[in-house]
């Protein structure tokens, strides 16, 4: 939905900036103006977009325009080379030098607007479940028009070239699902315009450069490889809306700097690393959060009361950890909560308000302390609870955390 959503944006940006749109390889549909003619050229009136067709019908173009289109047929025809298998016969599209009518690949046509010279270009390609196997090639780098590449769910291996770098129009990489290897591509952190970053279900592995969360990106996902270390003490400052770090091998403490970050924040998910220490008090200052998964590590100490603030949270999910103490009230008293799961820690209790609150919602609680209660783990097991010298037990306090204030507190105790 996220992806989808961010695709529109995009090419209503282009629609906006550029009159109109052609693109090449698709069934023939035509936005415009209820007065325009039909077909690819769109007559004077601009303003459309019309997917399929190519642009042959268009006006004819010169200079410029012929030396982008020049440079991206020897780009297409270079990166075809380097693909050894194409199981669904896509490529059999990428013959002749017009580039706007091969498959996954897109044309921006900005005949209608101002900067009439510059002419057609490729504005995207989308390869996404071609099951292509091959490796990406440093001559994509002269499609420096493109705001879109999306080629998850391939066999893509190697590393991602250097010369990406020069992708400055660049705003959406999706490059899941594929084989690739190596350290984190730095090469991502260099182009300006990109908001989605997407490298999850692939080898990368090594740490993950601090500029990451420096960068102004909307969505983060490198779950599902083999980075490892330490996370960067700047993480929370990270703009993004959604950041996925879940099945890598990341270690150390939650960076204390989350609680600074976005307060757009939707999801954040650390699920299924070996990150060790307490699960930060700043948690609760995402009051849009959504879901928070930091299942499946060795986290310890006691909740801290700040996530009794996540007032939009709907997953909840702290299993697999070594958490203890009571489940706090705060907890079950969430309004929007679906889904809580805190099995297999070390909780020695919950309130009856909890066993009421989640009568009707998920809510599993197996395999911890929990006396009286079926499936809990065996005494002997319950007689040494971890991380009982952790300074983030949490002490009760005397009055409730004020959400509002929350944020402001913290800025003065970060104070040196």
């Amino acid at each position: 939905m996220r992806k989808t959503w961010l695709l529109t944006f995009i090419l209503w940006q282009i629609i906006t900036t550029e009159a109109a749109i052609t693109v090449g390889g698709g069934v023939g549909i035509n936005i415009g103006n209820a007065g325009g003619s039909t077909g690819g050229g769109g007559g004077g009136g601009g303003g459309g977009v019309w997917i399929g067709g190519g642009i042959n019908n268009g006006p004819t173009t010169s200079g410029p325009s012929v030396s982008k289109l020049s440079s991206a047929y020897t780009a297409l025809q270079a990166w075809k080379s380097a693909i050894k298998d194409d199981p669904l016969g896509i490529l059999k599209t990428w013959v002749g030098t017009d580039v706007c009518s091969y498959k996954g690949v897109f044309c921006a046509d900005p005949y209608g607007a101002m900067d009439s010279a510059s002419g057609p270009f490729v504005a995207g390609i989308d390869l996404n479940h071609a099951n292509l196997q091959g490796v990406l090639v440093k001559e994509l780098s002269v499609l420096t028009d493109m705001s879109i590449l999306h080629l998850n769910s391939n066999k893509f291996s190697g590393t991602v070239p250097s010369a990406f770098k020069d992708l400055t129009s660049l705003q959406e990489l999706d490059l899941s699902n594929n084989q690739l290897s190596g350290p984190f591509p730095t090469v991502t952190l260099y182009m300006p315009n990109l908001v989605y970053l997407d490298l999850r279900f692939n080898s990368f592995s090594g740490p993950v450069p601090e500029d990451l969360f420096n960068k102004r990106l909307d969505a983060i996902f490198i779950n599902n490889n083999q980075f490892e270390g330490e996370l960067p003490q700047n993480l929370g400052n990270s703009p993004a809306s959604v950041i996925n770090l879940a099945n890598n091998k990341f270690n150390g403490n939650i960076p204390s700097s989350i609680g600074f970050m976005n307060s757009k924040l939707k999801e954040i998910l650390f699920l299924n690393n070996q990150l060790t220490g307490c699960i930060p008090e700043g948690v609760g200052l995402f009051s849009e959060l959504q879901v928070f998964d930091v299942s499946q590590n060795s986290l310890m100490g006691h909740l801290p009361d700040t996530i009794s603030c996540l007032t939009d949270i709907e997953v909840l999910n702290l299993a697999h950890n070594k958490l203890s103490g009571v489940l706090p009230d705060f907890v079950c008293s969430l309004k929007n909560l679906m889904n809580l799961t805190v099995a297999y820690n070390f909780f020695s209790g919950f309130s009856q308000d909890c066993s009421k609150s989640f009568r009707n919602v998920g809510f599993d609680y197996s395999l911890n302390c929990i006396p009286g209660k079926d499936l809990q783990r065996p005494q002997p097991e319950c007689s040494v609870i971890p991380g009982g010298g952790l300074s983030c037990l949490r002490i009760p306090s005397a009055q409730p955390v004020v959400c509002g204030a929350l944020h402001g507190n913290m800025k003065v105790n970060q104070t040196p």
